[in-house]
């Protein structure tokens, strides 16, 4: 078992593996996974915009705008259509903290493998519905997003969303300009985690560009081939064993 170490510039906690190196606390804070994550997040964008029906499930800003926009407007039947994706995506973060209170402590697994297994098997159910059933498809991919946004929050704890960009746009250009002003280490590796999450965001998006085009509604199996690689990704470096009381 490893001891608790901290970064000497930005007092990150790392656990000391013997006297060699330093690893984050858990599988899931690290950038390997939450690029992972950032690629099936970008897919699923582009997902749900070139199948189902131009729409961006992954955030939920502008529906909130157009749901404004129609209530002033007085078309209280369209602005509803925009309420019930915001309540798919509450609806998601609400299921993924019962799973952490439910399963923090499961011997087997940790709770967000758990999570991202309930994605998998939303996901792999959504490549089945036909193009007549695209409201429901896109409420499904965003209970999926908010989900995965509550289960995965830190890398390196350091805050980031694997599907969206905007926060992380904004922490990498503060990094930056941390960096450009102390010549810190620290900042500059931070700029760089979160200029990389968000290329495999762009990355995932591309390749869902790529497959929509050629497998339409099926495409979507290949981000839960993403989510599998993450599930699997868990198992190493003890992220279902030792956890303690104050684990996450």
């Amino acid at each position: 078992a490893g001891v608790q170490a901290a970064c000497p510039r930005c007092a990150l906690p790392r656990r000391v593996d013997g006297m060699k190196r330093t690893l984050p606390a858990q599988m899931s804070e690290t950038v390997r996974l939450g690029a992972v994550l950032a690629a099936a997040g970008g897919f699923l964008d582009a997902y749900t915009y070139l199948t189902r029906g131009g729409v961006f499930a992954n955030a939920q800003t502008g529906n909130i705008v157009l749901l404004g926009v129609y209530l002033a407007q007085g078309q209280f039947r369209t602005a509803g259509r925009y309420l019930i994706p915001i309540l798919a995506f509450a609806a998601g973060v609400i299921v993924a903290e019962l799973i952490k209170a439910r399963f923090r402590y499961h011997p087997a697994l940790h709770w967000r493998q758990i999570a991202v297994g309930a994605e998998l098997a939303i996901l792999a159910a959504v490549a089945f519905l036909p193009q007549r059933w695209n409201v429901p498809a896109n409420l499904a991919v965003s209970f999926v997003c908010a989900m995965q946004v509550e289960s995965f929050r830190k890398i390196r704890g350091n805050t980031y969303a694997t599907t969206m960009c905007t926060g992380n746009l904004r922490s990498a250009a503060e990094r930056w300009f941390r960096c450009c002003r102390s010549g810190g280490r620290c900042e500059r590796e931070q700029c760089l985690q979160y200029y990389g999450i968000i290329l495999f965001f762009a990355c995932g998006a591309a390749l869902g560009a790529l497959f929509c085009r050629s497998l339409g509604e099926r495409a979507v199996l290949l981000a839960c081939l993403l989510l599998a690689a993450a599930f699997l990704l868990m198992f190493r470096n003890g992220e279902t064993r030792g956890r303690g009381r104050g684990k996450a």
